[in-house]
């Protein structure tokens, strides 16, 4: 069934439409082209730096801080090379990388990351659902670093479960507890993510927001801060507190050939934010949360800092459970722009959506470009593309920030169940999303074709949803 809910055009005019698909691919072509040259992996000197030398050991006991630190320190003292964890199991707090340094993860390895949150201590400049503060330090840690990589077969565990970080999220929309205790204290108590969202909403400056220890705001797991030329690439994570690799006003980066499995509360696998030129490829996300969550700010404070995610490209990539495939917001108060996900494959049963755009009129933005090809989508639960200008989580998100999403193309798409729609598009009366484009997409099954409301200029080409080829007129 054929569901047209509030629609302003669909675009019938065949020659227009061809045109149109044909320009739009020569440019994304181009644009993905010089993303691609732009981008190239850091490079080390081949000297060796072990942790074993420097008093680590190899129990899982052991707390190795200090002795990780030490060879991290040695190594870019000397102008830089490789920092080896070998076979074993090393528990640690938190590292912090230096401009030039590889910590390469030997296969067998596994880094063991303490539950403890006083061994996160210093408190550090991060930043936690798209607002800066002094928080915990992420797991693996580096700010303001240039040529920086994270490398190897081992294992990086954060450990987190049941029993530690997860209760921190308290209870949640969708019926897990991750461990929460009604009664017990969490991020969603006065104090703590409301207090830090009040701070961002009005430009509190940074060294008035210190959180850390009784404000139950989980640390996230990889965080390169203002980094340039950053590597992450074979290692396997799991078990992360937080947010799992999140490059936050970054350029260049790569993240190739990684495994996350960690079902936690906002347990997404990579998080952009205000970043630029960033590759992710060859990657497996079995997530709690958003697979890949492209982000660029919250509200207020997103639009302070007014840096776009751009340039975001996802290739060969896998994903399994999660809330979406590659999703963009809700975060995104600073835009983003020229989003590439290229030959992926996405399906589970727990994975709700494939493609994600979140927004409401409290964090605005506008986003730009988002071109998706040869994806191949066993199933997902609730639709193939979906868009919502008013999306909310929290207490009142309405404000006088109009977001605005257009061109969004798909070509190339195969879907065996695509759950309860192709497509989910839900604009606003004073913005309406623009130019939604499908050519050679095909839908086995699904129950409704559609749902849009205050959508314009949706084309469609050789497009097959329940083996019925679709036409621009669809009354």
């Amino acid at each position: 069934m054929l569901v047209i809910l509030v629609i302003t055009s669909i675009d019938s005019c065949k020659h227009k439409k061809e045109n149109t698909a044909v320009q739009n691919e020569k440019t994304a072509t181009k644009i993905l082209n010089e993303i691609i040259a732009s981008v190239k992996e850091p490079q080390f000197k081949n000297e060796v730096f072990n942790i074993l030398d420097y008093g680590a050991i190899a129990d899982g006991k052991t707390l190795n801080t200090k002795a990780i630190e030490n060879a991290i320190q040695k190594c870019a003292k000397n102008g830089g090379g490789v920092v080896v964890i070998p076979n074993g199991k090393f528990l640690t707090g938190p590292i912090h990388l230096e401009s030039n340094v590889n910590l390469h993860l030997e296969e067998g390895a596994e880094v063991l990351f303490s539950t403890n949150p006083n061994d996160y201590y210093p408190l550090v400049h991060t930043s936690f659902e798209g607002i800066e503060l002094l928080n915990y330090s992420p797991l693996i840690y580096a700010y303001q670093k240039n040529n920086i990589a994270i490398t190897g077969k081992g294992i990086l565990n954060g450990q987190a479960n049941e029993t530690n970080w997860w209760p921190w999220k308290g209870s949640t929309s969708e019926g897990h507890s991750y461990g929460y205790i009604e009664g017990k204290p969490s991020q969603k108590d006065s104090l703590n993510l409301p207090t830090l969202m009040h701070m961002g909403q009005n430009e509190i400056p940074l060294e008035q927001r210190t959180f850390g220890k009784g404000h139950y705001l989980r640390p996230n797991f990889i965080e390169p801060f203002e980094c340039t030329n950053v590597l992450i690439k074979d290692v396997t994570i799991i078990n992360a507190p937080f947010w799992i690799i999140h490059p936050i006003k970054c350029n260049s980066v790569i993240v190739d050939n990684v495994s996350i499995t960690s079902h936690g509360p906002n347990n997404d696998g990579c998080d952009p934010e205000y970043s630029k030129n960033v590759i992710i490829k060859n990657c497996t996300f079995n997530t709690g949360d958003d697979c890949i969550a492209i982000k660029a700010g919250r509200d207020a404070e997103g639009r302070k800092v007014g840096i776009k995610s751009e340039n975001i490209v996802v290739q060969n990539c896998k994903m399994i459970d999660g809330h979406g495939g590659v999703v963009i917001g809700s975060e995104m108060s600073a835009g983003v722009q020229n989003v590439f996900v290229e030959n992926c494959i996405m399906d589970s049963p727990n994975l709700e959506r494939a493609i994600r755009i979140k927004t409401n009129t409290r964090r605005g933005g506008t986003v730009d470009g988002v071109y998706v090809k040869n994806l191949k989508v066993g199933e997902v639960k609730e639709a193939l593309l979906k868009i919502n200008l008013k999306y909310s989580i929290y207490d009142n998100q309405e404000g006088d920030f109009i977001p605005k999403v257009k061109n969004i193309f798909l070509e190339d798409v195969t879907v065996k169940n695509s759950g309860k729609y192709v497509i989910l598009a839900d604009g606003l009366e004073n913005s309406i999303i623009e130019n939604i484009e499908f050519k050679n997409v095909s839908v086995d099954t699904v129950q409704n074709d559609f749902s849009l409301k205050h959508v314009s200029k949706v084309l469609f080409i050789d497009t097959y949803i329940n083996k019925r080829k679709l036409t621009n007129n669809p009354n």
